[in-house]
Protein backbone atom coordinates (compact mmCIF):
# COMPACT_ATOMS: atom_id res chain seq x y z
CA UNK A 1 0.00 0.00 0.00
CA UNK A 2 2.86 2.33 0.61
CA UNK A 3 4.28 1.52 -2.84
CA UNK A 4 0.44 2.92 -3.95
CA UNK A 5 0.45 6.41 -1.79
CA UNK A 6 3.91 6.91 -2.90
CA UNK A 7 2.04 7.04 -7.04
CA UNK A 8 -0.88 8.82 -5.02
CA UNK A 9 0.73 11.35 -4.23
CA UNK A 10 2.67 12.12 -7.59
CA UNK A 11 -0.80 11.89 -9.29
CA UNK A 12 -2.66 14.91 -7.48
CA UNK A 13 0.56 16.71 -7.67
CA UNK A 14 0.05 17.49 -10.50
CA UNK A 15 19.73 42.05 -22.01
CA UNK A 16 21.81 44.08 -20.71
CA UNK A 17 21.05 46.72 -18.28
CA UNK A 18 20.05 50.01 -20.55
CA UNK A 19 19.63 52.20 -17.85
CA UNK A 20 22.99 54.62 -17.59
CA UNK A 21 23.26 58.16 -15.63
CA UNK A 22 22.29 60.78 -17.80
CA UNK A 23 26.53 61.95 -17.78
CA UNK A 24 27.57 58.68 -18.79
CA UNK A 25 28.34 58.23 -22.28
CA UNK A 26 27.11 54.97 -24.41
CA UNK A 27 29.06 51.65 -24.23
CA UNK A 28 30.32 50.42 -27.67
CA UNK A 29 29.49 47.24 -26.76
CA UNK A 30 30.62 45.84 -30.38
CA UNK A 31 33.94 46.72 -29.05
CA UNK A 32 34.20 44.57 -25.94
CA UNK A 33 37.35 42.61 -25.83
CA UNK A 34 36.16 38.93 -23.73
CA UNK A 35 39.26 36.87 -25.12
CA UNK A 36 41.12 37.27 -21.73
CA UNK A 37 40.17 37.71 -18.17
CA UNK A 38 39.97 41.32 -18.46
CA UNK A 39 37.19 42.99 -20.20
CA UNK A 40 37.85 46.56 -21.80
CA UNK A 41 34.84 48.80 -22.46
CA UNK A 42 35.77 51.24 -25.19
CA UNK A 43 33.99 54.53 -24.45
CA UNK A 44 34.60 57.51 -26.78
CA UNK A 45 38.20 56.36 -27.34
CA UNK A 46 38.68 55.51 -23.94
CA UNK A 47 39.59 51.97 -22.65
CA UNK A 48 38.40 51.42 -19.53
CA UNK A 49 39.04 47.40 -17.84
CA UNK A 50 36.42 45.54 -16.15
CA UNK A 51 37.82 43.09 -14.42
CA UNK A 52 34.65 41.49 -12.37
CA UNK A 53 33.76 38.15 -13.90
CA UNK A 54 29.87 37.21 -13.25
CA UNK A 55 30.21 33.96 -12.40
CA UNK A 56 26.96 30.96 -10.78
CA UNK A 57 27.67 30.71 -6.93
CA UNK A 58 29.11 27.23 -6.89
CA UNK A 59 29.57 24.99 -3.87
CA UNK A 60 32.87 23.70 -3.10
CA UNK A 61 32.73 20.60 -1.83
CA UNK A 62 35.82 18.30 -0.03
CA UNK A 63 36.65 15.28 -0.69
CA UNK A 64 34.61 12.43 2.10
CA UNK A 65 35.94 11.24 4.95
CA UNK A 66 33.96 8.48 6.70
CA UNK A 67 35.26 6.94 10.46
CA UNK A 68 35.16 3.39 9.27
CA UNK A 69 34.64 1.21 6.25
CA UNK A 70 30.93 0.38 7.49
CA UNK A 71 30.22 4.10 6.93
CA UNK A 72 31.61 4.73 3.83
CA UNK A 73 29.21 1.59 2.72
CA UNK A 74 26.05 2.86 4.35
CA UNK A 75 26.96 6.66 2.40
CA UNK A 76 27.23 4.76 -0.56
CA UNK A 77 23.75 2.64 -0.64
CA UNK A 78 22.22 6.07 0.22
CA UNK A 79 23.61 7.44 -2.73
CA UNK A 80 22.22 4.86 -4.75
CA UNK A 81 18.52 4.85 -3.06
CA UNK A 82 18.83 8.93 -3.38
CA UNK A 83 19.59 9.43 -6.77
CA UNK A 84 16.69 6.59 -7.87
CA UNK A 85 13.60 8.25 -6.04
CA UNK A 86 14.56 11.92 -6.51
CA UNK A 87 13.42 12.55 -10.19
CA UNK A 88 10.29 11.63 -8.50
CA UNK A 89 10.52 14.15 -5.99
CA UNK A 90 11.12 16.65 -8.59
CA UNK A 91 8.51 15.51 -10.75
CA UNK A 92 5.79 15.74 -7.78
CA UNK A 93 7.34 19.63 -7.29
CA UNK A 94 6.75 20.23 -11.01
CA UNK A 95 3.11 18.75 -11.25
CA UNK A 96 2.03 20.59 -7.98
CA UNK A 97 3.22 23.92 -9.66
CA UNK A 98 1.30 23.05 -12.80
CA UNK A 99 -1.33 21.60 -10.80
CA UNK A 100 -1.75 24.95 -8.60
CA UNK A 101 -1.37 26.89 -11.67
CA UNK A 102 -4.10 25.22 -13.93
CA UNK A 103 -6.46 25.03 -10.73
CA UNK A 104 -6.21 28.90 -10.03
CA UNK A 105 -7.93 29.16 -13.76
CA UNK A 106 -10.54 26.84 -13.33
CA UNK A 107 -13.71 28.34 -11.46
CA UNK A 108 -16.10 25.06 -11.09
CA UNK A 109 -15.14 22.76 -8.35
CA UNK A 110 -16.77 20.15 -10.81
CA UNK A 111 -14.33 20.76 -13.42
CA UNK A 112 -11.34 20.91 -10.97
CA UNK A 113 -12.42 17.24 -9.94
CA UNK A 114 -12.49 16.40 -13.50
CA UNK A 115 -9.09 17.78 -14.01
CA UNK A 116 -7.72 15.97 -10.89
CA UNK A 117 -8.60 12.83 -12.21
CA UNK A 118 -7.71 13.49 -15.52
CA UNK A 119 -4.14 13.64 -14.33
CA UNK A 120 -4.71 11.15 -11.97
CA UNK A 121 -5.03 8.64 -15.08
CA UNK A 122 -2.53 10.27 -16.66
CA UNK A 123 0.36 9.90 -13.93
CA UNK A 124 -0.62 6.17 -13.16
CA UNK A 125 -0.46 4.77 -16.47
CA UNK A 126 3.03 6.45 -16.87
CA UNK A 127 5.07 5.95 -13.59
CA UNK A 128 2.95 2.94 -11.35
CA UNK A 129 5.51 0.55 -12.57
CA UNK A 130 8.57 2.27 -12.13
CA UNK A 131 7.20 3.19 -8.22
CA UNK A 132 5.84 -0.23 -7.20
CA UNK A 133 9.68 -1.48 -7.75
CA UNK A 134 10.59 0.87 -4.78
CA UNK A 135 11.75 -0.41 -1.57
CA UNK A 136 10.73 0.64 1.90
CA UNK A 137 13.82 2.63 2.64
CA UNK A 138 13.65 4.23 -0.77
CA UNK A 139 10.10 4.65 -0.07
CA UNK A 140 10.70 6.41 2.53
CA UNK A 141 13.42 8.65 1.29
CA UNK A 142 11.09 9.63 -1.43
CA UNK A 143 8.17 11.08 1.48
CA UNK A 144 10.83 13.27 3.01
CA UNK A 145 12.42 14.63 -0.49
CA UNK A 146 8.99 15.22 -1.65
CA UNK A 147 8.98 17.39 1.63
CA UNK A 148 11.96 19.17 0.40
CA UNK A 149 10.50 20.30 -2.80
CA UNK A 150 7.38 21.12 -1.73
CA UNK A 151 8.10 22.19 1.85
CA UNK A 152 4.61 19.72 2.95
CA UNK A 153 4.34 16.69 3.87
CA UNK A 154 2.84 13.34 1.62
CA UNK A 155 0.31 13.32 4.41
CA UNK A 156 -0.59 17.13 3.96
CA UNK A 157 -0.36 16.70 0.08
CA UNK A 158 -3.08 13.86 0.43
CA UNK A 159 -5.15 15.57 2.69
CA UNK A 160 -5.39 18.60 0.65
CA UNK A 161 -5.84 16.98 -2.52
CA UNK A 162 -8.25 14.27 -1.88
CA UNK A 163 -9.66 14.37 1.92
CA UNK A 164 -8.29 13.75 5.38
CA UNK A 165 -9.71 10.08 5.93
CA UNK A 166 -7.70 9.18 3.00
CA UNK A 167 -4.85 10.63 4.19
CA UNK A 168 -5.23 9.17 7.60
CA UNK A 169 -6.02 6.18 6.23
CA UNK A 170 -2.90 5.86 3.69
CA UNK A 171 -0.44 7.18 6.92
CA UNK A 172 -1.55 4.51 9.15
CA UNK A 173 -1.20 1.71 6.67
CA UNK A 174 2.73 2.82 5.56
CA UNK A 175 2.96 2.27 9.42
CA UNK A 176 2.85 -1.31 8.63
CA UNK A 177 5.66 -1.15 6.42
CA UNK A 178 7.26 1.35 8.74
CA UNK A 179 6.67 4.67 6.80
CA UNK A 180 5.49 7.78 8.07
CA UNK A 181 3.77 10.17 4.97
CA UNK A 182 3.94 12.75 7.74
CA UNK A 183 7.88 12.66 7.54
CA UNK A 184 9.91 15.65 6.98
CA UNK A 185 13.37 16.78 5.81
CA UNK A 186 15.42 17.93 8.31
CA UNK A 187 19.28 18.09 7.13
CA UNK A 188 19.44 20.36 10.54
CA UNK A 189 18.95 18.21 13.09
CA UNK A 190 19.45 14.92 11.10
CA UNK A 191 22.31 13.65 10.23
CA UNK A 192 21.03 11.08 7.38
CA UNK A 193 19.11 13.74 5.68
CA UNK A 194 22.37 15.97 5.86
CA UNK A 195 23.69 13.13 4.22
CA UNK A 196 20.89 12.74 1.84
CA UNK A 197 21.65 16.59 0.65
CA UNK A 198 25.44 16.32 0.42
CA UNK A 199 24.50 13.56 -1.94
CA UNK A 200 22.37 15.74 -3.85
CA UNK A 201 24.84 18.69 -4.05
CA UNK A 202 27.39 16.48 -5.14
CA UNK A 203 24.87 14.99 -7.71
CA UNK A 204 23.98 17.81 -9.36
CA UNK A 205 27.72 19.63 -9.75
CA UNK A 206 28.05 16.19 -11.60
CA UNK A 207 24.99 17.04 -13.56
CA UNK A 208 24.50 13.45 -11.95
CA UNK A 209 20.34 14.79 -11.12
CA UNK A 210 19.24 17.86 -12.45
CA UNK A 211 18.76 20.59 -9.82
CA UNK A 212 15.33 21.78 -8.43
CA UNK A 213 15.61 24.62 -5.89
CA UNK A 214 14.45 23.30 -2.29
CA UNK A 215 11.33 24.43 -0.77
CA UNK A 216 12.63 24.70 2.53
CA UNK A 217 14.85 27.69 4.41
CA UNK A 218 18.47 26.30 5.08
CA UNK A 219 22.05 26.69 4.13
CA UNK A 220 24.37 24.07 2.68
CA UNK A 221 27.60 25.74 4.16
CA UNK A 222 25.72 26.35 7.72
CA UNK A 223 24.62 22.53 7.09
CA UNK A 224 28.20 21.37 6.48
CA UNK A 225 30.15 23.45 9.23
CA UNK A 226 27.54 21.84 11.79
CA UNK A 227 27.77 18.31 11.30
CA UNK A 228 31.42 18.50 10.72
CA UNK A 229 32.05 19.99 13.94
CA UNK A 230 29.34 16.84 15.33
CA UNK A 231 31.91 14.17 13.30
CA UNK A 232 35.13 16.30 15.07
CA UNK A 233 33.68 15.91 18.17
CA UNK A 234 32.45 12.42 18.01
CA UNK A 235 35.81 11.36 16.58
CA UNK A 236 37.73 12.68 19.52
CA UNK A 237 35.65 11.57 22.13
CA UNK A 238 35.37 7.90 20.71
Amino acid sequence: MIKHSAYILLVMLTSLVNAQKRDQKPVDTSKVDTTGYVQYYIIEGDTIPHEAIDLDEVIILGRLNFKDKLARRRYLILRRKTRKVYPYAKLAADRLIALNERLENIDSKRKKKRYIKMLQKYMEEEFTKELKKLTRTEGQILVKLIYRQTGKTMFELVKEYRSGWRAFWYNNTAKLFSISLKEIYDPINVEEDYWIEDILQRSFQSNILKEQKTALDFSFYDLRNKWSDVTKTTTSKN
